[in-house]
């Protein structure tokens, strides 16, 4: 199974420069693939573009050569870099986490996420603890792609260590394909087997 960015273009209104354009990119099931740019290059909107939160303006967005669908569960899953923007703050975490599915208690574990947690709302916990959730959440869906958009940059280094070890663990198990979005590129390379200048395949070249 493949992901497949094919000729996309993207910019937010017409007299606009274009974030996105004619951009080419593949992420196969069962690998782990970076993309790495400076902030602002346009990674995030890649990001959700990639998961089908946004439209290409032109080209699409294709999984197995089909148009990715937008009905049902999503099989592209997006964890942001900021968890607080992307959780209800008015459901109490366990029920954001059966919003996924069937909760997973030895995934919690693996994530360090404390059974008492379940029962707080988000803005009881820091943002690292909140990102955990986050993750946990995009894993329990079950789907077969995951978009990580610079999902560590604002944690501490014990953390950022146990979440990526938890996702590649995770990964290896079922077969996922990862996307890495990142400016660190120290980061991609530890990571991926293989790393995109989001610049570059604009024009399809790797680095």
């Amino acid at each position: 199974m493949c992901l497949k960015a094919k000729d996309i273009s993207f910019r937010y209104a017409k007299h606009q420069s274009w974030i996105v354009q004619n951009l080419n990119f593949c992420v196969e099931q069962g690998t782990c693939v970076g993309l790495s740019a400076p902030s602002g290059a346009g990674k995030s909107t890649l990001a959700m573009l990639l998961a089908g939160y946004l439209t290409p303006v032109e080209g699409e967005i294709l999984l197995n050569e089909k148009p990715l669908s937008k009905k049902g569960i999503c099989p592209v899953q997006l964890i942001y870099q900021h968890p607080e923007q992307t959780v209800n703050p008015r459901w109490r975490l366990r029920k954001v986490l059966e919003e996924s599915g069937q909760i997973s208690e030895e995934l919690l574990a693996a994530l360090g996420i404390e059974s008492a947690w379940l029962g707080r709302f988000p803005q009881e916990l820091s943002g690292g603890e909140l990102q955990r959730f986050c993750v946990a959440r995009a894993l329990m869906s079950g789907a077969p792609f995951l978009i990580c958009d610079e999902i560590s940059t604002m944690l501490d280094a014990i953390t950022q260590a146990q979440i990526w070890h938890v996702v590649c663990d995770e990964a290896k198990k079922r077969n996922m394909g990862i996307v890495v979005i990142t400016h660190n590129y120290h980061l991609a390379r530890h990571l991926c087997s293989q790393i995109y200048d989001l610049h570059k395949i604009q024009n399809t070249e790797k680095i």
